[in-house]
């Protein structure tokens, strides 16, 4: 009976002991199988975060996103689409309780937009969304395009041939 725990810790400094090549994880992680061929990535991301936290989380990713691709020698082509209920945290004048529970939060949102803005990447707010949501399409954030309908904007992007990336 005490053989089994024996030959189990025996087994496992064996197996410690097989040497694994050094290069045999980050060195070899990377895109280049989708990326084949590929000179620039197009994409249109529909944006439809309530959480702050969450939308700022999710707009440093698309950054790193961007960056990832530039890495790997891929001109990103972006846009994002906001709809829903991320337009009340993509305003220079948001609601005041927003303000009093989320301020550092909106800033960091703010902060990352303007980023984006100055990689290059396109930024759209849907006037269906501001007006459900009580949003002044005049106070919107200064990086952002106001647009009829971010339906009728992702499915003629994707006609333009931008994949659709959904982030929720």
């Amino acid at each position: 009976m005490r053989r089994l725990p024996l030959l189990l810790i025996a087994l496992s400094l064996f197996t410690s002991l097989i040497p694994f090549p050094p290069a045999m994880g980050a060195a070899a992680i990377n895109d280049a199988r989708a990326l084949a061929d590929l000179k620039t990535a197009k994409g249109v991301f529909l944006v439809d975060i309530g959480d702050p936290k969450k939308l700022t989380f999710y707009l440093d990713v698309i950054k790193g996103t961007h960056a990832g691709l530039v890495r790997q020698y891929v001109k990103p082509d972006f846009i994002l689409v906001f709809i829903g209920p991320s337009v009340p945290f993509l305003t220079t004048e948001p609601d005041d309780d927003v303000v009093m529970e989320h301020e550092d939060t909106l800033n960091r949102i703010a902060a990352a937009v303007a980023d984006l803005d100055r990689l290059g990447v396109r930024q759209e707010i849907c006037a269906v969304a501001t007006k459900v949501f009580n949003v002044d399409n005049e106070k919107v954030l200064p990086e952002l395009d106001v647009i009829g309908d971010g339906f009728i904007s992702l499915i003629g992007y994707q006609a333009q041939g931008y994949a659709l990336v959904p982030v929720f």
